[in-house]
């Protein structure tokens, strides 16, 4: 902006005949070139520190849309996440106008997490606590219009009124602290069951668990629709039991890589189209 301004200066000074005809339109000529310098070098100078300290990984993910797992610390977890993520990633190639890159494994402790515009954070009770940092963090991507996809794959263990599983605990001291905001089971009239897909709900390897997600407002008495919410009415956070990743997964030939309960292809097909509809979402 400030070239400009400079070159549309030395025009009008040139157009008029100061330059040609008075020593003042060259001082002019020298003070804007100062002034410029004094500007332009700090500023340049500043950008190369700020490039210098972004990663290539963070320039790759601010290229290419991608979705992201946070890597537990279990191997075995984080190569299921991996792989369903992947596999969501080929079916959204295929059926939807997103190509995303590869799924990437992150850090909230060391990455950015602003390039990435859906979580999928599997919850592994035998772990410690992430930092406080890494909490922090996830609170800020949230709060900024993150969504996080909570899995606790304890749809099995866990009973209707009975204690809390391992995995319920660890992800209720995750959250303690964190601005959550009122949740409530999935119902079948919320937007994330039609983005896409007309779906009943959200299954994984399992069927059985319920899923999470920010509440709504309540519905009027005359029965008309539910109001519209503030903001960009996308969930911050949607909790679910069902190992969802593992209902994902599937090889080249599009076979599920694990076996679900009940089972079956369409339980694999229903998966998948839970999870685009949560990605559209």
């Amino acid at each position: 902006a400030f070239l400009l301004f400079a070159a549309d200066t030395l025009a009008s000074l040139w157009l008029s005949g100061s330059l040609r005809r008075t020593a003042r339109g060259a001082l002019a000529c020298l003070v804007l070139f100062a002034v410029g310098s004094a500007i332009l070098v700090p500023a340049r100078v500043a950008a190369e520190s700020a490039a210098a300290n972004v990663s290539p990984r963070d320039i790759d993910a601010a290229l290419t849309t991608r979705l992201a797992f946070v890597a537990s610390g279990d191997a075995r977890v984080d190569e299921v996440s991996r792989q369903g993520l992947k596999s969501l990633s080929r079916v959204l190639a295929r059926r939807t106008s997103l190509t995303p890159g590869d799924p990437v494994g992150i850090d909230p402790a060391r990455d950015e997490l602003g390039f990435y515009p859906l979580l999928y954070w599997p919850i592994v009770a035998s772990e410690p606590q992430p930092p406080h940092a890494a909490i922090a963090k996830a609170a800020l991507f949230m709060r900024q219009g993150g969504t996080i996809i909570f899995d606790t794959h304890d749809a099995l263990a866990s009973r209707p009124g009975g204690p809390p599983t391992p995995e319920a605990k660890w992800l209720r001291a995750l959250l303690d602290g964190v601005d959550v905001p009122e949740l409530e089971p999935v119902p079948a009239d919320h937007v994330v069951t039609k983005t896409f897909y007309l779906i009943d709900g959200f299954v994984g390897r399992y069927t059985t668990g319920a899923t999470w997600i920010e509440a709504l407002p309540p519905a009027p008495t005359d029965g008309g629709p539910r109001p519209a919410r503030a903001g960009d009415s996308v969930s911050p956070i949607i909790i679910t039991a069902n190992d969802l990743a593992a209902g994902w997964a599937s090889d080249a030939d599009g076979d599920s890589l694990y076996s679900l309960v009940p089972g079956g292809e369409r339980q694999h097909e229903l998966a998948l189209r839970g999870g685009v509809n949560l990605v559209m979402y």
